[in-house]
């Protein structure tokens, strides 16, 4: 308890609470001793009254600072007691989602019910090598101390995981497995480390259930004893269990299930292995349905069950043994199903027909009426007899429900067996860590003896648990050689004792065991009359006596008796065991092959007595005392180790994420002991600092005079006159001890000085500024008036002049407005007199116009009058006229009428009147029809009529309206023509006008015309401009666009490039590791099957296979080791052999394709070069032939001239006379132009026949050209034949001939053509057929697998469909491989024919004019004088020596020596020369050993001694310069350009090493892997160091209290890594590398890696430490970055991307420093860290912690808002940077400047069996 002299004003204590336990108040008053009542103010306001208890006098916890609260150690609160452990982990846990938490020596986890990115494979390797003190609590760090400690001690470890049902024990043990796993690599079979992971998902599946506090809840305890060589390597594990809660197999309360292996399999029951089952759904089954409750959310059964079989299946545990294991589950399943009949008298029985009776005895393959008899039955044996007697109902469901228990123990242990028997190495164990997974304390309603056994273990734990702590402390004191006085701590031996010591509850219950009619009731009284008064431990409950409480250390616990006898006894009936024994089925009986003796009646003779029964009952041991004797066992393990603890905590039974329950959070520690922890460091010291800490942290409370050059004097000076009482403090060697609370009354002193400094240096501020802010303001003052007084005299006389000038300007004024006025009314007057006068006028006018215009309007209106009386008397005139002349018509009509009367007219009109009648009724009935088509006609008339007359209406109607407004019009015509009048005089005046502006306008138009020409010409000079313009324009989009594409493109194209890169060197990396790993495996079975053999070295040539034969394009094949492994799964290998087969068959036929393709390419191919080359003969030939007629025609006619001149009658000169010389020459003349036209003929024959020949020669040599007769000897020459007399002159030599004899051959060609193509149809028709055919197998399987797929579930159908999508695609990949590889190959080939060629028509040009220089030259000798020597850049060796040139080039090689003082790159530069002198002799067996033997031997020297940098460095840069040169030197076009001339010389000429490039590059990628591993392995212990831990800015930082966590001895300033080392390491890395002749991107590859190393290990760490998260270590930071970044200034490096990779880094320090309080904070902070992930964001504001008073932690609704901004983010999830991650390096082309021909091979490297050339 802290001293009365804290409780002062504003102190913070801590009240009891009965709903939050623990409630924090503040002091209103200071406490005086004596005082009875403290004065407190609530958090919420409340001021309340705390009475003291008078007795004790006791005063309330008090609470920490503020900046101790949240620390990763509890033992480094000042104040250690419950509400100040409780607030630690609830601040820890809620506000800074932290989830583990230091108690000393123990690690406290709270499960957080939610998954949590803390425990991934980057988080593991940052917690390896480190130190506990320096990181943050992990269950990762726990495994690495126990690790580390079992390495450096050579001591084995354990880790004690303990807590109740739901607080993460397994999850805790699981992890810290894999951590180990992960961090030791496995020492016999590379599988190992998964093989012990392997064993968690069967225990769980076998030994987890859910409960109504945890879904996956452990029912058992395990202890793992994970086995480790002297290397720290795995060997094998082992695997102790204890208390399998065997009840639950049987029974299940409400809300829980059974083991989760039931449900996986009744999930699973549709999958066609486990339909011979019989199983259904979990409803089904009377043992898994009894918890109503078959169904986890979030977990999917079917799932976890291919776990447990893929973990069966790692674990060796095959196929068929697995389904045997299914098969005995689903009959205890079956099992619970029986129905067991009741009948009277204690009588039952069950059916032999029942169905599930059938099936259990099916599946285990026992006798059905056997097993149903003695399921209902029991036999008993007396002294003389044995009799069989009839069990009751409940008494056999009860022996059913037994065996049931029984086989699943049984099979429960053979598969722990089995697992052990897997885990076990055969070499022998040095060490081992123990992780021990067992429940914690529990308590329920209703306690029975499972509970009981869990509580005593735990009884045994935490005794050996305070012993531990006791110990540690009672050590560190007596270390540091302080006086200590012995500790109090609870013992809970005196309960242990109770349970087992002699007569204690659980000998009393093995008595009572033994009792023939032992039960319940008499143990629980023999328990109250033996226990009662003599065990204070021990008591009756009051209302209760079949129960009894035991006084644990957690809690008091009451026990019901009932049915701890019968679960102690764990009995099960024999004659049923018997039954099962007598099965067939081989796996169930290996299960009972160690059954005990007494559990076989069957097999004792009937003689045998009662006493040796009782003898053999009485020697199988109980339950209790089995657990009692496997806890001792562990006892004495555990405390043979060097034990860690996990506790792990519930924080609330709703399983809500990160809520806690403060109640349920103090049972908990209390029950596992964190309480009891501090209360023993509280007892004690619990504050210790060393000296140096000391110093640092408290330096301000000394004067300058108190310190002194020894820390510690200083440190013990001021301790004494700060602290009277000598008690409260002790001075260790290297440490101070602090009594609980002193830590806190420094840290109030320490706050006091800087407040009371604060306020001095506020005051003097203050006092600076207000002076400053006066002094300043006087001189404003003194400055103002003189500016203010200036200001009023310039303002004065300003209004002087003002007035003066105001006065002028009002005269000037007046006297413009008096004239002004005066020119307004004179203007007025002429104004209006002139309108008066105008207005006079117009009237004038208006009445003489007036008058004119009414006398022509009457004379309009008389003549219209006139008109009008002629048109009425012309009318009137016709219309008499038309009487007349009708009444003429009626008398004519009369006298017609008269004369048709007569008889006589009427004959005369009878004449043919019949006909004419019928003719005219034929008419009548035609007209009947037109009249009723007319009537027809005339009512759609009249419609339309009435449809015209309604229209004329309207129109009329329209036509009135117009009238009227025609009459209004006529009305305003008189006004109208007036203004007509007035409109034409004037019009007359416009035209004149008009006409002179006519003029004007035509010349006008002339002079626009020319100008309008002119710009027009302009405008289309401009619009063709403009066009041209806007085409460049577009062309010029268009170019930016396809730039913009391309750019684009070429962007992408780089990032899929760099990622294929990655991912290729990635998997080069891999299997680069798996070839070592397989050489290792090699050597090392070489090494054990023949120990006794020794290997020596007898060749200089490495031993290794060649790995390219450039000249025969064959792959080498490497030797393999068949490793069959013992058990194999076949059907997976049927299923893969079949598979195997089909991808065969389709190669093949794919190959017979693709062949069949290559050689119709190249039939094609030739036929097109022979049509060429036939062409331009053609065509040759054809103009020859077309010469020689051209010229036989002028031959002819100069024939016919001649005749004609010569016998011309009208010649002037006569002929000549024959015999004359003239007639002479003309003769000799004509001979010789005959000659010459025979020659000519014979020509072009010729040439027609070879023009046939050339048609017929092109298909010689093909089956087309089997039938073509090309024998031109045998066509008939025109000497032999009789022709007729009449043939044409072209035949005269037989070219008519030879034409059909062309013809004729042409024909066969044409028909060979036709077969030929006739043939390839039938084939492409053939092969088309075996295509649709396979098709259509193809489709038939599809159809069938999809058939198939349809009755598989989603998950397995989705998994075939990938699975058939992923061989198709494949098969497409191979294909298009193998067609790519062909292709490459023939592109090789060719290359190298022409390359041949060339070198053979150099060689043959060159022997052409060696001949001819000899032919030339003369015979005589000439003397030649001797040229200096010209080296050709080449090496000569001989064959076989390649084995010397390796072993000293790079075997026997020192990497410093040649770095030093010889040529860059020089070893690159001998091989290469070496290889020219290969490729000169043209010999292809020297290039592929030369250049195997160099990649075996580098390979062999980075293998061996990679890990040195310099060796590294070394072959990487020569590697590079090697692959340079075989690009600079290969006659490439894109090389060459690079080269000099004499460089292009020595180009290789016979061989193409294309194929050796790139082995070279990923050699050259292999050697860069390595290079940055030997940088990890140096660099990685300097990061943390220099960019944290030392402070570069002395008097920044400062340290906090910390906890027993951190290290023990001091750290000095001189011994601790500074950025200087880091930088003095890189920059000798980068010298080295210069010196080696390193290329320069390759340089900057490395330092970009390097610095990527540094960023993510920083900021990793940075991220897992809280009590780095600061803002003066942010400042710290961004000075050490600040440093790096001038590194690479120095040495020109800035544009290698290093500084980018920093920035990650570099924002988080900036985030350490900002604001953090405002919304515009939020967002400033969002825009800033565009390099970090929001997890890594909300992780360091989270983890920010005050390292001085002043500082604020960060809200948690400010973190809200960070995540509400960064919501849309889209990024990756992961908190940690890769640290291992390695950037796809690329080997960029770099020419060498250095001439071969002037390389020298010094002395030293002994290579004088290498001749220059």
């Amino acid at each position: 308890m802290a001293g009365p002299e804290l409780y002062t004003k504003h102190a913070r204590v801590w009240l009891p609470d009965s709903v939050e336990v623990w409630k924090s108040a503040k002091l209103l008053k200071d406490y005086a001793p004596g005082n009875q009542t403290l004065f407190l103010l609530l958090d919420d306001g409340t001021e309340v009254e705390y009475k003291l208890d008078p007795r004790t006098n006791n005063l309330p916890p008090l609470r920490n600072p503020n900046i101790l609260v949240g620390e990763n150690d509890l033992t480094a609160l000042s104040y250690l007691n419950e509400p100040a452990v409780l607030h630690n982990i609830k601040v820890r846990f809620i506000d800074s989602k932290l989830i583990y938490t230091y108690c000393g020596i123990v690690l406290v986890a709270v499960n957080p019910y939610e998954s949590l990115p803390i425990y991934e494979a980057d988080i593991i390797h940052a917690y390896r090598g480190q130190d506990m003190a320096d990181m943050d609590p992990h269950i990762f760090a726990v495994a690495e101390e126990a690790y580390k400690q079992m390495a450096s001690d050579q001591q084995n470890q354990s880790i004690i995981v303990s807590g109740e049902s739901g607080a993460g024990k397994t999850v805790s043990a699981k992890y810290a497995m894999r951590y180990f796993a992960t961090v030791s690599g496995s020492s016999g079979e590379a599988d190992i480390e998964e093989r012990v992971l392997a064993s968690n998902p069967i225990m769980e599946a076998l030994g987890n259930a859910k409960t109504t506090r945890n879904d996956n809840s452990s029912r058992f305890g395990k202890y793992i004893e994970i086995g480790f060589d002297k290397k720290q390597r795995i060997i094998g594990a082992h695997m102790r269990t204890y208390l399998l809660e065997k009840s639950r197999v049987v029974f299940q309360a409400y809300g829980e299930r059974n083991y989760h292996i039931f449900y996986q399999l009744c999930a699973s029951s549709h999958l066609p292995e486990f339909k011979s089952f019989k199983l259904g759904d979990a409803d089904d089954f009377h043992y898994t349905n009894q918890g109503h409750n078959p169904v986890i959310d979030g977990v999917d059964d079917v799932k976890d069950l291919g776990n447990t079989r893929r973990a069966f299946s790692l674990l060796g545990i095959g196929e068929s043994h697995q389904m045997e294991i299914y098969q005995i589950l689903a009959a205890i399943l079956h099992l619970s199903n029986v129905e067991v009949i009741n009948h009277s008298g204690d009588r039952s029985s069950i059916s032999t027909n029942d169905f599930h009776l059938l099936v259990f005895c099916e599946l285990m393959d026992v006798p059905r009426g056997e097993m149903a008899h003695w399921l209902c039955h029991r036999k008993l044996q007396t002294t003389t007899e044995t009799y069989v007697k009839s069990l009751s109902k409940s008494n056999a469901v009860n022996g059913r429900d037994a065996l049931a228990k029984h086989i699943y123990a049984r099979l429960f242990s053979w598969i722990v067996g089995c697992i052990n028997n897997v885990l076990k190495s055969a070499i022998k164990q040095h060490s081992f860590i123990g992780v021990l997974d067992i429940y914690g304390f529990e308590t329920f309603d209703t306690n029975s003896f499972e509970q009981f056994c869990i509580n005593y273990a735990n009884e045994k734990l935490q005794q050996q648990f305070n012993l531990h702590v006791f110990k540690l402390e009672q050590e560190e004191y007596m270390k540091e050689e302080i006086p200590w006085t012995l500790i109090d701590f609870y013992d809970n031996q005196p309960c242990i004792n109770l349970i087992e010591a002699k007569l204690g509850i659980l000998d009393l219950l093995d008595e009572e065991c033994k009792m023939p009619k032992g039960s319940d009731s008499t143990w629980c009284q023999k328990m109250y009359n033996n226990l009662l008064k003599q065990k204070a431990h021990f008591e009756k409950p009051r209302l209760s006596n079949s129960a009894f409480i035991v006084h644990h250390f957690a809690d008091q616990v009451e026990y019901q008796c009932d049915g701890f006898l019968e679960k102690n006894k764990d009995t099960v009936n024999e004659e049923q065991i018997c039954v099962l024994q007598k099965s067939k089925f081989e796996f169930l009986l290996k299960l009972f092959v160690g059954n005990d003796k007494a559990t076989s009646s069957t097999n004792r003779p009937a003689s045998s007595t009662k006493r040796s029964g009782q003898l053999q009952r009485g020697n199988k041991k109980t339950v209790g005392l089995q657990f009692r004797q496997s806890l001792h066992l562990l006892m004495d393990t555990l405390n043979a180790t060097t034990p860690h603890y996990v506790r792990c905590i519930k924080p609330n039974d709703q399983k809500v994420p990160f809520s806690l329950d403060p109640l349920r959070a103090v049972q908990q520690l209390r029950a596992c002991g964190i309480l009891e922890t501090i209360r023993i460091s509280a007892a004690g010291f619990p504050s210790k600092w060393t000296y140096q800490e000391f110093f640092c942290r408290y330096w301000v409370l000394m004067k300058q005079k108190d310190v002194l050059r020894d820390v510690k004097q200083t440190c013990q000076n001021l301790l004494k006159k700060l602290i009277q009482d000598g008690n409260l403090y002790q001075f260790g060697k290297n440490k101070i001890f602090f009594r609980a609370g002193q830590v806190a009354y420094f840290e109030k002193l320490r706050a006091e000085r800087l407040r009371r400094a604060c306020v001095s240096i506020q005051k003097t501020i203050r006092c600076w500024l207000a002076r400053k802010k006066y002094l300043r303001m006087k001189q404003s003052a003194v400055t103002v008036q003189r500016y203010v007084r200036g200001h009023q005299a310039r303002r004065y006389v300003r209004f002087l002049r003002r007035t003066k000038a105001a006065v002028a300007i009002q005269r000037n004024v007046r006297m413009w407005a008096a004239r002004r006025h005066y020119q307004k009314l004179r203007s007025a007057s002429i104004v209006i007199q002139c309108f008066f006068r105008a207005y006079a006028a117009r009237k004038m006018y208006y009445k003489i116009l007036y008058e004119e215009k009414a006398l022509v309007i009457q004379k309009w209106v008389k003549g219209w009058l006139a008109r009008q009386r002629y048109r009425r008397a012309r009318a009137h005139i016709i219309l008499l006229q038309c009487c007349v002349r009708r009444i003429l018509a009626k008398r004519e009509l009369k006298k017609l009428k008269v004369e048709a009367r007569s008889v006589a007219h009427l004959k005369n009109l009878n004449v043919g009147m019949e006909n004419k009648i019928m003719q005219l009724q034929h008419k009548l009935d035609e007209q009947h029809k037109d009249v009723r088509e007319l009537s027809e006609r005339l009512n759609a008339a009249a419609k339309i009529q009435d449809m015209e007359r309604e229209r004329h209406c309207k129109e009329i109607e329209s036509l009135q309206r117009s009238e009227q407004k025609a009459k209004a019009k006529t009305e305003r015509l008189p006004s109208l023509m007036e203004q007509l009048s007035f409109l034409q005089r004037e019009l007359e005046n416009t035209r004149g006008e008009k006409e002179v502006l006519e003029e004007q306008n035509n010349i006008y138009k002339e002079q626009t015309q020319q100008v309008v020409e002119e710009l027009n010409m302009k405008n289309g000079l401009l619009n063709d401009e403009k066009e041209n313009l806007n085409q460049v324009i577009l062309e010029q989009k268009q170019q930016l666009t396809e730039v913009k594409s391309q750019v684009e493109n070429t962007e992408k194209l780089q990032e899929e490039l760099a990622e294929e890169r990655a991912r290729y060197q990635s998997l080069l990396s891999e299997h680069l590791h798996l070839q070592e790993l397989h050489k290792d495996l090699k050597e090392e079975l070489q090494r054990r099957l023949s120990p006794c053999k020794k290997t020596e070295y007898t060749s200089n040539l490495p031993k290794c296979n060649p790995i390219i034969d450039s000249t025969t394009g064959q792959d080498s094949s490497m030797d393999k080791v068949d490793e069959t492994p013992s058990n194999v799964d076949l059907p997976l290998i049927l299923k893969l052999q079949r598979r195997v087969r089909e991808l065969e068959r389709d190669k093949q036929s794919l190959q017979r394709h693709l062949d069949e393709k290559e050689a119709q390419e190249e039939e094609a191919k030739d036929v097109e070069e022979e049509l060429t080359v036939g062409r331009a003969e053609l065509d040759l030939e054809s103009l020859k032939r077309q010469e020689l007629e051209s010229e036989n025609k002028k031959l002819k006619q100069d024939l016919s001239e001649l005749r004609k001149s010569l016998t011309s009658e009208n010649s002037e000169m006569l002929p000549p006379a024959v015999g004359s010389t003239t007639y002479n020459v003309l003769l000799e003349q004509l001979d010789s132009s005959n000659e010459e036209l025979k020659l000519r003929k014979e020509e072009v024959l010729l040439l027609q026949s070879h023009i046939v020949r050339q048609e017929a020669m092109k298909y010689k040599d093909s089956a087309l050209g089997e039938g073509v007769n090309l024998n031109l000897s045998e066509v008939p020459l025109f000497q032999d034949t009789d022709r007729p007399t009449d043939i044409h002159t072209l035949n005269e030599d037989g070219e008519l001939w030879l034409a059909y004899e062309g013809l004729k051959e042409t024909n066969r060609v044409l028909e060979c053509q036709m077969q030929k193509l006739e043939r390839q149809h039938g084939e492409r028709y053939e092969k088309l057929l075996e295509e649709v055919n396979t098709l259509k197998q193809e489709k038939e399987q599809q159809q069938k697998l999809l058939a198939q797929t349809l009755l598989l579930p989603e998950d397995a159908r989705i998994e075939a469909g990938l699975e058939l999508e992923i061989t198709r695609l494949t098969l497409e990949n191979l294909e298009l491989m193998e067609q790519q590889d062909k292709q490459d190959k023939t592109i090789v080939n060719l290359k190298k024919d022409l390359q041949l060629y060339k070198s053979r028509v150099e060689e043959f040009q060159a022997q052409q004019r060696k001949a001819s220089i000899s032919t030339n030259s003369p015979a005589k000798e000439v003397s030649i004088p001797r040229k200096e020597r010209e080296y050709q850049g080449m090496l000569e060796y001989k064959e076989g020596e390649e084995g010397r040139l390796v072993k000293s080039l790079v075997l026997d090689l020192k990497a410093r020596g040649v770095a030093v003082n010889f040529l860059p790159g020089l070893p690159a530069y001998i091989i290469f020369m070496c290889l020219r002198y290969a490729d000169r002799v043209n010999d292809d067996q020297r290039v592929s050993t030369l250049l195997n033997s160099v990649l075996c031997s580098v390979k062999g020297v980075i293998k061996r001694r990679g890990k040195d940098f310099d060796v590294s460095s070394f072959w990487l840069s020569n590697t590079s310069r090697l692959l340079n040169c075989l690009k600079q030197y290969s006659g490439d076009d894109t090389f060459k350009k690079h080269n000099t001339a004499k460089q292009n010389e020595h180009c290789l000429t016979n061989f193409e090493l294309t194929e050796y490039q790139a082995v070279f590059a990923d050699l050259a990628v292999q050697i860069y892997c390595r290079l940055i591993e030997s940088m990890e392995d140096t660099l990685q212990p300097l990061i943390v160091s220099s960019m944290f831990e030392h402070e570069t800015i002395q008097g920044v930082l400062g340290s906090k209290p910390t906890g027993l966590r951190k290290k023990s001895s001091g750290s000095l300033e001189d011994d601790s890594v500074t950025v200087e080392v880091l930088l003095q390491q890189i920059g000798l890395w980068h010298a080295t590398m210069i010196k080696h002749g390193m290329d320069s991107g390759l340089i900057k590859q490395v330092v970009r890696q390097q610095f990527y190393m540094i960023c993510a290990v920083t900021l990793n760490h940075l991220l897992l430490r809280k009590d780095m998260c600061s803002w003066s270590k942010g400042l710290q930071i961004r000075y050490n970055v600040w440093q790096l970044e001038e590194w690479l200034a120095e040495r020109q490096l800035a544009d290698c991307g290093a500084k980018e990779m920093l920035e990650p880094l570099v924002q988080a320090a900036q985030l350490l420093q900002v604001n953090k309080k405002t919304e515009a904070d939020a967002q400033a902070i969002c825009n800033m860290c565009t390099g970090l992930t929001t997890a890594q964001i909300v992780k360091v504001l989270t983890l920010y912690t005050p390292v001085i008073e002043f500082e604020e932690r960060v809200t948690t609704t400010f973190i809200a808002t960070i995540r509400d901004i960064l919501k849309d983010r889209e990024e990756s999830s992961t908190l940690m940077m890769d640290a291992k991650k390695v950037f796809s390096v690329t080997l960029s082309f770099s020419p060498s400047t250095v001439a071969l021909e002037t390389i020298q091979i010094p002395i030293s490297l002994k290579l004088d069996f290498l001749n220059r050339i």
